[in-house]
């Protein structure tokens, strides 16, 4: 994957080296998967009360000492959230949706969130509460060595997945579908598809102006897309399918509308409402 011409964003927020947890929760209002809790099993389908801390214990704050071993990382996915930026602020713009970006918070962990405790377990997520997107790199290791999917194009389809949700939220998509649910035919599967697709209609908007892929890229995203899917990861964790508790799609569907994104960078193109086969 070719880097060179992206930028890194600014709107950041580095937790990294901080630790503890918070006050009383805050509801979960936003949108999507249900109030955000879901979204923070964004790429997994995760049990949402892994997410939350019950505890009242105060934040303990650590300040960071000369590098960290994941500053490569940092930086990596701080230049996909600016090529992010940079593509879906025009998109917008030509539907007449006006563009607010979304906050990169990296962390360590735990950290607290406008949708409530964030834990690492649960993978990257986005909380429409607060417009933040939450990494804790240790993830893109995890991403290639539990789950197959090496590579940094895999772990840019990830971030960009995470960027799609923000643009539901700008979009009022989340607003209009706030009780996800679950089940292979649920509003949360077909937030999460959607998102996948968006993810490919950033790949393709970016490669058109950055020139970021390299041979083999995009294999490696759709390695990242297919070992995320609900049937994928049940089977793995239970042995069995149980598609009434599906959150995210299958692997077959998740592929399949990155791909979709991907063909022709095509917001239209992503409509999984609307859609009669998921």
């Amino acid at each position: 994957m070719r880097l060179d011409e992206l930028r890194e964003t600014q709107n950041v927020d580095d937790r990294r080296g901080v630790f503890g947890g918070y006050g009383p929760h805050l509801a979960f209002g936003g949108g999507g998967l249900a109030l955000g809790i879901y979204l923070l099993a964004s790429l997994f389908g995760v049990d949402p009360t892994q997410l939350l801390d019950n505890g009242q214990a105060p934040a303990q704050q650590t300040e960071p000492s000369g590098p960290r071993a994941d500053d490569a990382s940092y930086a990596f996915a701080r230049k996909i959230v600016g090529s992010a930026e940079d593509v879906w602020q025009p998109i917008l713009q030509a539907r007449g949706v006006q563009f607010a970006p979304a906050t990169f918070t990296a962390y360590d962990d735990e950290t607290p969130t406008g949708c409530g405790e964030g834990q690492s377990s649960a993978g990257p997520f986005y909380c429409p509460q607060d417009n933040h997107i939450y990494l804790d790199l240790a993830f893109f290791n995890e991403l290639s060595q539990r789950f197959g999917a090496p590579g940094q194009f895999a772990q840019a389809y990830v971030v960009a997945h995470e960027y799609g949700h923000h643009i539901q939220t700008l979009l009022g998509t989340m607003q209009l579908h706030q009780d996800g649910g679950t089940g292979a035919d649920s509003a949360s599967v077909r937030i999460e598809l959607q998102a996948d697709c968006y993810a490919g209609v950033w790949a393709y908007h970016a490669n058109a102006q950055f020139h970021i892929l390299e041979s083999g890229d995009v294999e490696g995203g759709l390695r990242a897309a297919s070992a995320v899917g609900d049937d994928t990861l049940e089977k793995q964790a239970q042995g069995y399918v149980v598609p009434d508790s599906f959150t995210h799609g299958t692997s077959a569907q998740r592929t399949r509308w990155f791909k979709r994104g991907l063909a022709q960078g095509d917001m239209n193109a992503c409509d999984t409402f609307g859609a009669a086969r998921l």
